[in-house]
């Protein structure tokens, strides 16, 4: 039986569900009771400040996972046991609690999960006020709640940190969110709102083939090549370059000085003179021009233009005449002790420096309307705004840091809406929470930093970076998993991931620098791709795991399609190191190869009953996309996996149904690392001669699979009788679908 007592303090003690929490809690301290056995932690002061820290309590004892921001633009996760080790900056804290016939000497058993339940903490928006959450060497839990302008002061903040406990760590989160959303009022869940279109469809952005170097040359001849490949985009997104720009600080002819890019200020809303007609390409004059004519050689069905929520990095031009109506003036960052005490950021360093040209905010709505209404003209039909978390150090003499978020915020949503269909934002760099808890339409968000094709050492962490974001991310926008590239030696490691994701699947190669046999395991042949229904998580067992740094962990990822489940296993240890975390042995500071053994399981399927009929026997079919080997295993069986550095393997997880006689499970496309994405629908119906037909619909094209305990007599597709194969040995059926990537219908009649 689930118990829901809301937590409380009793006798200087946070109690949560019976089980003692933290210790020491001082006086000032207070907890308010919410919804469903939830409750808000705050804290008061004698003296009014713009920036408090409260000690909360003493954390011992517990395995926590948090999610904090290193630095100012992007989170990551970490994973500790006492509260010295939780860092500035926390967004997300959570602990595993075991009932106490559960504890073998303080501390608990590593097989043991019927008595284990979660503690969540949600440091969020209150007011004008943006809280964290960060330890000290004591072990002290502390709030800290900053309003980021010196007039906007308070001396307490009484619904600073939510607080909730379950059973299930992802009902636990998806509940605690739709209790916050009715209660703050703030934001929108992603079930409320429009997903855009691009998501399912296979992209390309012009970031690593060309820098800020593209052109429409350029764009051109990587669409080509994708073309001659079989492999086309059907969304393309124009990042930086294209605008309009000037930067005071240098000099013609004088070197640059380091940092001074980043003051770059927009000059205008209109592309730059690269994409104008200049004689080099007369069959491009303007930007619309491109549009049309890659829309229609290229059978591109979305363009997404990219810039900064400030205009440029560093905002717009005041002495611009374009600029001059909406009012703009040079602004000087403020960042807060936050930002600072873990990684300093060169950008944001600069910016502090050489200031932001920040629109009037009273006129930030006019400046993205006619942005945006520009853009559409042109027959762009969306954006990628980046930079997103520079108005969090803006808001002094602006009512303060979430006041000046929200406000920005709003204005881009309202103009999206107007100007584009679909809700065509990707919302980048905004990993703080003035913005999450703001986001009232983005559908869309980056779930961590830069895919860094040049770093090593960064390829696992990006892994491991976005399933654990997409932890909290995932309630409120799709978790983006950034673009890839094709060809590089990490290309299948990563390619696997996005095809779990549940994100949107897009490379970066330059032109002519493709891996085709990668891309053709993402992307059918009319550029759609597989999308899982939710965002790629930690499976639970992963959740209190180092799987970057501890020499012995998998990285386990999972997700749902329509009728099965999919388990990611990849090996993220020995080829980088986590920002901030010691290094405790130095080979862990360079790439190494360490082979790593795991248990995979259908239990690692959160939800797995929600998309199995009520034929289901509580056995599934596991099929491994790499070794090609289908397993049935009752719910709690487990299957052996072994792994070196950067390798990876999927596992569709397919309920196995009983139609009269029949064992069935469908797999779908066997060459897809997201095999179960092609399955669309099943049914059992019995012929006028009283045989059994399974019947199927698929999509897409190749080999298409499904375990069945028996030889059918035959196979029907698409009306006609077609030839199958059929392994006696571990029930692999096999039917060949050629032709066009729309829904087939198949029927096995048995």
């Amino acid at each position: 039986m689930t118990i829901t007592a809301a937590p409380t303090v009793k006798d200087g003690c946070l109690m949560v569900r019976s089980k003692l929490v933290l210790t020491g809690v001082p006086e000032n301290v207070l907890v308010s009771h919410s919804d469903s056995g939830s409750a808000f932690i705050g804290a008061t002061s004698t003296i009014p400040s713009s920036r408090q820290v409260f000690t909360l309590g003493i954390l011992e004892e517990y395995k926590w996972m948090c999610l904090f921001r290193a630095k100012i633009w992007w989170m990551i996760p970490r994973v500790g046991k006492s509260g010295s080790e939780i860092p500035m900056e926390t967004q997300l804290l959570l602990l595993e609690a075991r009932e106490e016939c559960a504890l073998q000497d303080g501390f608990p058993s590593e097989s043991s999960t019927q008595n284990t339940f979660y503690i969540l903490f949600l440091p969020v928006l209150d007011g004008q006020f943006r809280a964290t959450l960060q330890g000290t060497r004591a072990n002290e839990l502390q709030l800290c709640i900053e309003s980021g302008d010196a007039h906007v002061q308070t001396s307490q903040s009484l619904e600073a940190v939510f607080v909730k406990s379950g059973d299930n760590p992802f009902e636990l989160i998806k509940n605690s969110m739709k209790i916050l959303e009715k209660h703050k009022g703030t934001f929108s869940l992603l079930e409320h709102k429009k997903t855009p279109g691009h998501l399912d469809w296979f992209g390309w952005c012009t970031w690593d083939a060309f820098y800020t170097d593209v052109n429409p040359q350029g764009i051109k001849a990587g669409l080509q090549s994708f073309l001659e490949g079989g492999c086309s985009p059907k969304f393309l997104v124009i990042d930086d370059g294209w605008q309009e720009t000037v930067n005071e600080f240098h000099k013609e002819g004088e070197p640059l000085i380091e940092g001074t890019q980043f003051a770059t200020r927009l000059v205008g809303i209109k592309e730059n003179s690269k994409f104008r007609s200049t004689g080099v390409d007369s069959s491009c004059t303007d930007l619309r021009d491109l549009i049309d004519s890659v829309k229609v050689k290229y059978g591109l069905k979305f363009v997404y233009m990219w810039h900064a929520l400030a205009g440029y990095w560093g905002g717009v031009l005041p002495s611009s005449e374009a600029m001059k109506k909406y009012n703009p003036k040079i602004e000087y960052p403020i960042q807060s002790p936050g930002n600072t005490g873990n990684l300093r950021d060169i950008a944001m360093d600069s910016l502090e420096k050489y200031g932001v040209g920040l629109t009037d905010p009273q006129k930030t709505y006019e400046f993205y309307n006619d942005y945006h209404s520009y853009l559409a003209s042109c027959g762009v039909d969306g954006v990628k705004v980046d930079v997103q978390n520079v108005m969090e150090t803006l808001g002094s003499g602006h009512g303060g840091r979430v006041s000046c978020t929200r406000q920005f915020q709003t204005a881009l949503e309202q103009s999206i809406a107007r100007n584009f269909k679909d809700n065509s934002l990707i919302c980048c760099m905004s990993h703080n929470s003035d913005s999450i808890y703001s986001s009232m339409r983005s559908a869309v968000a980056r779930a961590s930093e830069d895919f860094m094709p040049r770093e090593p050492t960064f390829q696992t962490l990006h892994i491991a970076s976005v399933a654990f974001n997409s932890f909290l991310l995932g309630e409120i926008v799709v978790p983006d998993w950034d673009m890839f590239h094709s060809n590089h030696y990490t290309a299948n490691f990563h390619g696997a991931a996005r095809a779990i994701g549940g994100c949107a699947v897009y490379v970066s190669d330059k032109p002519g620098d493709h891996d085709f046999k990668i891309l053709k395991k993402l992307v059918l042949p009319d550029g759609s791709i597989l999308r899982a229904r939710n965002a790629g998580r930690p499976t639970r067992d992963c959740l209190f795991k180092d799987p970057v740094m501890d020499g012995k962990s998998l990285m386990k990822i999972w997700n749902l399609n329509r009728l099965s489940g999919v388990v990611g296993v990849f090996n993220c240890q020995g080829a980088g190191s986590w920002p901030l975390k010691e290094v405790e042995d130095v080979r862990r500071a360079t790439p190494t190869q360490i082979s790593i053994s795991g248990k995979v399981s259908p239990l690692d399927v959160e939800f797995l009953e929600e998309v199995a009929t009520e034929d289901w026997n509580r056995d599934c079919a596991v099929y491994a996309f790499n070794s090609g080997s289908l397993s049935k295993l009752p719910l709690k069986g487990t299957l052996e996996v072994s792994l070196e550095t950067l390798e990876c393997e999927i596992y569709t997880v397919s309920p196995i149904r009983i139609f009269g006689h029949i064992l069935f499970a469908p797999i779908g496309l066997l060459d897809m690392y997201n095999s179960g994405g092609a399955v669309e629908a099943l049914e059992c119906t019995l012929d006028s001669s009283g045989c059994i037909v399974v019947k199927l619909k698929g999509r897409g094209c190749g080999r298409f699979g499904a375990y069945s305990s028996t030889r059918p007599k035959r196979c029907v597709l698409d009306m006609k009788e077609v030839e199958f194969c059929y392994n006696a040995e571990d029930g692999l059926l096999t039917i060949k679908l050629q032709g066009e990537c729309n829904i087939r219908d198949m029927e096995l009649v048995y």
